[in-house]
């Protein structure tokens, strides 16, 4: 009976034994397919989110500003949102992409990456470790489009076609790639996330977007000059129902824009979706309601132009703040928008066609400011000290220095607007010309720079 029993504590102690590699094993195989599947969720939410950002281009932004011009300039302003779709997707994949996040300068990326080289499946960990960096790259790219199709509002109704796209193409090269870097990419001097000189929260693009895209508008719009008639004739939008359904589009959209700058489906999504769906209702609101103030009623114009400016104003910080801070920053940008654009430019006389300026130039650096202060550890934990352990994040949890840090960033994109667009416009004005001529201004830029009409209605009714 004993022998027996030395018998069997070998044998079992053998089995165990062998028993635990395959237990290893079948621990890592389960940890690996759990990897692999959240891998796939977060890759498959993000080329959701890239089509998202591509319908606040087109049709979203290509609707907003449409409906909002006359009926004779609509195809002439809604080809100008849907070019960029075409002209920035060629840059993009030829140089700007590696100017914007390939590892370079302080101020601007290599060439690593031009051609699209070295940019396939596997992930860049410095930007997205759970997707391959072609989903990165392809998302980034829906960024770089809509950016400039928002300057277009400033000069609507008076450039040509061929200047827009040369002065699309150098703007993207000399602006937004270098803008882009500074924030977002290796060694960027402003990138919170890998330890900038001046790390500046920006969470989707406050400044990257919509500082960079409202300063370069206000610049157009007081180099090129008004439209003719501007301000003593009316010039009302012919369809505020294309401009609603634009704005819709946007706001929809917008979660791509925000939520997907998560780049996971991760609770971080989650807080960015909540934070710029509350922040587009209180704007929306703080707007119409000093609208009705002011003139007696709410308009559905007013109430749009307030959602999107409260859309631009929690860009940079929907992955920073909570759901109260949202509120608190979209109705403070939907009344601070309103006054600049009913009161400061009334006052200065300054013809920014579609109020460019007064919502993503004004919207983002209120939004960036703002997340300086509202900025939370508990929702973003970005900042850490050398032992791993979390440090605050805005003003109200202490960190007092980043609303220097976010001063910075928003000086930065104000100055390299400003000069930039300045450089360019002087350029393309030499090369082509800038303006269309009067005769053309006056009959519509829709038969003028593209030989066909927006509606035919006058003519259809004439045959009955």
């Amino acid at each position: 009976m004993v022998a027996s029993l030395f018998l069997i504590i070998p044998a079992s102690l053998a089995a165990a034994q062998s028993s635990a590699p395959a237990g290893d094993d079948r621990i890592a195989r389960v940890e690996q397919q759990a990897s692999e599947a959240k891998s796939s969720a977060d890759n498959a939410w993000m080329l959701v989110s890239s089509a998202l950002v591509l319908m606040m281009t087109g049709p979203g932004l290509a609707l907003f500003y449409g409906g909002l011009v006359r009926k004779k300039n609509v195809l002439a302003t809604m080809i100008q949102s849907f070019a960029m779709m075409a002209l920035v997707t060629v840059l993009w994949a030829l140089i700007e992409y590696s100017l914007a996040f390939a590892a370079g300068t302080s101020f601007i990326g290599g060439l690593e990456h031009v051609f699209l080289r070295d940019v396939g499946g596997h992930p860049d960990a410095d930007y997205a470790a759970t997707i391959p960096q072609s989903t990165f790259m392809i998302y980034q790219l829906m960024f770089a489009i809509i950016t400039p199709a928002l300057i277009t509002g400033a000069f609507a109704e008076r450039m040509k076609f061929s200047a827009m796209a040369l002065f699309t193409t150098l703007w993207s090269l000399l602006v937004y790639a270098p803008m882009a870097h500074m924030v977002w990419g290796k060694g960027g001097l402003l990138n919170a996330s890998l330890a900038g000189r001046f790390p500046t929260l920006d969470f989707a693009g406050g400044t990257v977007v919509h500082i960079t895209s409202g300063v370069s508008a206000l610049v157009c719009a007081l180099y090129l000059g008004r439209r003719i008639g501007y301000p003593q004739e009316a010039m009302p939008p012919h369809s505020v129902v294309l401009s609603f359904i634009g704005a819709c589009l946007l706001w929809v959209g917008w979660f791509g824009f925000n939520a997907g700058s998560a780049l996971g489906a991760s609770s971080l999504a989650t807080s960015a979706f909540i934070a710029t769906h509350f922040a587009a209702a209180t704007a929306a609101i703080g707007w119409g309601g000093a609208e009705w103030v002011r003139n007696g009623k709410p308009s559905a114009l007013g109430a749009i132009s307030g959602a999107v400016a409260g859309l631009v104003a929690i860009t940079p910080a929907a992955g920073f703040v909570g759901p109260m801070a949202a509120l608190v920053i979209g109705l403070i940008a939907g009344v601070g928008c309103y006054w600049m654009v009913a009161k400061v430019k009334a006052r200065f006389g300054y013809d920014d066609s579609l109020d460019a300026f007064g919502v993503h130039g004004a919207g983002g650096t209120m939004g960036a400011l703002l997340t300086g202060i509202f900025a939370s550890s508990l929702v973003n934990p970005i900042f850490k000290d050398a032992h791993g352990n979390v440090l605050a994040s805005g003003v109200l949890e202490g960190n007092r220095h980043q609303i220097v840090n976010q001063l910075m960033g928003v000086l930065i994109a104000w100055l390299l607007a400003i000069v930039g667009t300045l450089i360019i416009l002087k350029l393309v004005d030499l090369l082509v010309g800038l303006r269309v001529s009067d005769e053309h201004e006056v009959q519509g830029l829709d038969l003028t720079q593209h030989g066909e009409e927006g509606y035919y209605w006058e003519a259809s009714v004439s045959q009955f």
